[in-house]
């Protein structure tokens, strides 16, 4: 018998409007579902159950008029949506995965935060995530480490680890994330869901973590593409100070419509190589990129597959820029102690990248941006290439506390697809089309134009019509 969290973010919301579904009972669904299994799979740090239960509640009622009234509710109305340790949610615990801000509670609202309350979301929690958001697993000294449902012996990625876990294992119908460096995609990949990484600016950072390198923005993970189209409509819009601004989409379109749009035939350049020199990628994840080319072609789409130089310029840049990044957030050199050795290494490499690197480095993304745009990009629709080389990692086993120097080259070889697109500003999707004889999850990545998020979810929706894996669940479940 289907229970309540077989259904996607769009049938809850479906049901709430049309009063088959509770916002209450949903809402106390789930927090069941969460103090169940919450140590098994690391989805949350902290758990808000008596700000969802009043918002489920005041939820309740408003629904109840609207359908009095004959008034529209917003999509994803009373449906729960956790939030990333990362944002600040205004009087709830945001540990940015670190024991020294493990007693910070922020005052404001990130404008993400703004958002989802404005669409009427249920506040579950705060999704776990590493120190700083840094590394590509989630483990931190606050929380049993993150792990994807579908083996509780290995991560569910990073640094959304935490948001993937809890959609896959049926702890959330669907996820705030954020993508830095694959936060989103990562996490989609090993955890069997799809996620989006906006265009640079689509997404609202701040008011007080604005991401002035551009590589950060925030984004959905979700069982479906249809889910994550509408909580990318709830998120995106610029909102004040924002440093960065995406193109609109047409007047009255929104993104959740073109997960119903046929994106016609597409052009597709495939690259499988990974641009990082020494990476092999395993035989896995290459049979998930043939596999999906195979299908490209099968759905008519014209699919090149290409060879591109790799080179250290890429890593070298974000490495830099992701060092620097590790340094905004300010720690007492008396708690310096408290951080974990990668973090404490990354700030001691950040202090070290002068101004006129620093300005060097975001200089070679946009040099990069621009270089596929013209290269690739005007005789291409879509760029489809592994979302990482490895299948989901062992929980630990991308840790190297000894030689945290060693542990950040290993991170590099892990994802080494996933970055190009936070340097360049493009969207990028991983899409769940795959999956090893021993049940584990490997996602494919598409990137597409700046600003055309559009075709990626129709090319997305298109593939999960063709090859549906919102129903596959793991044991978990």
């Amino acid at each position: 018998m289907a229970q309540l969290h077989d259904l996607t973010a769009v049938e809850q919301a479906e049901g709430i409007r049309s009063g088959t579904v509770s916002p209450v009972e949903l809402t106390e669904h789930y927090l069941d579902r969460v103090e169940r299994l919450n140590e098994t799979v690391g989805a949350y740090i902290t758990v808000t159950p008596e700000i969802a239960r009043k918002q489920a509640a005041d939820a309740e009622g408003e629904a109840l008029a609207a359908r009095r009234e004959g008034r529209e509710l917003a999509p994803l109305y009373g449906v729960p949506v956790p939030v990333k340790d990362l944002n600040f949610v205004a009087g709830v615990r945001c540990t940015l995965g670190s024991r020294a801000y493990a007693d910070h509670v922020p005052d404001i609202d990130d404008h993400v935060v703004t958002r989802l309350r404005e669409a009427g979301t249920i506040l579950l929690g705060k999704t776990n995530t590493p120190e700083f958001g840094l590394p590509c697993y989630t483990e931190n000294q606050l929380a049993p480490p993150a792990r994807t449902p579908w083996d509780l012996e290995r991560s569910a990625g990073g640094s959304s680890g935490g948001a993937g876990a809890a959609v896959a294992a049926g702890l959330a119908p669907i996820a705030q994330g954020s993508d830095g460096g694959g936060s989103i995609r990562i996490p989609a990949s090993v955890c069997g869901l799809f996620g989006i990484k906006p265009s640079r600016g689509r997404v609202s950072g701040g008011p007080v973590q604005h991401d002035v390198s551009g590589l950060a923005t925030s984004g959905p993970l979700a069982r479906s593409v249809a889910d994550a189209a509408t909580l990318l409509d709830v998120l995106a819009g610029p909102m004040p100070g924002i440093p960065y601004g995406a193109p609109s989409l047409p007047q009255g379109a929104t993104f959740a419509s073109y997960a119903g749009v046929e994106p016609g035939p597409l052009r597709v350049v495939a690259l499988p190589t990974p641009p990082v020199p020494g990476v092999e990628l395993h035989p896995d994840c290459r049979a998930a990129f043939d596999g999906t080319a195979g299908l490209l072609r099968d759905l008519g789409h014209q699919v090149d597959e290409m060879e591109l130089p790799v080179d250290d310029s890429v890593r070298d840049a974000f490495s830099r820029v992701w060092a620097v990044m590790s340094t905004v957030y300010p720690v007492a050199p008396e708690h310096e102690e408290l951080l974990m050795p990668l973090t404490r290494h990354l700030r001691e490499q950040g202090g070290r990248v002068s101004g006129p690197e620093f300005a060097g480095a975001l200089y070679a993304f946009r040099a990069l941006g621009q270089l596929i745009a013209d290269a690739l990009l005007s005789s291409y629709d879509v760029i489809l290439t592994p979302t990482l080389a490895q299948p989901p990692a062992p929980v630990g086993g991308l840790r190297n506390d000894g030689d945290p120097e060693a542990e950040f080259a290993g991170l590099a070889a892990f994802t080494p697809f996933t970055p190009l697109y936070n340097a360049t500003g493009q969207p990028a999707v991983s899409v769940p089309l795959h999956w090893t004889e021993a049940g584990l999850p490997i996602g494919v990545m598409f990137g597409g134009r700046y600003g055309d998020e559009a075709t990626l979810i129709s090319l997305s929706a298109q593939l999960e019509a063709a090859r549906p894996w919102a129903r596959r669940h793991p044991a978990i479940w």
